[in-house]
């Protein structure tokens, strides 16, 4: 009984590799999904906080 225990999460593991092995070569991915997106702005051209408006408060 005790070997059922040990196997049984073993087996259902084995046949959630392998479903998944199965889907890979079922349902293949296309190239362009997994390509990362192109970056269209330039780096120097990035955005940054706004200027500060008007004067800074006066100390007391």
């Amino acid at each position: 009984m005790a070997m059922l225990a040990v196997l049984i999460p073993l087996l259902m593991l084995a046949v959630v590799l392998v479903l998944g092995r199965y889907e890979e070569l079922l349902l293949p991915q296309d190239d362009a999904d997994r390509r990362e997106p192109v970056d269209v702005a330039p780096a120097s051209a990035a955005t940054s906080s706004p200027a500060p408006a008007g004067t800074p408060a006066p100390s007391p």
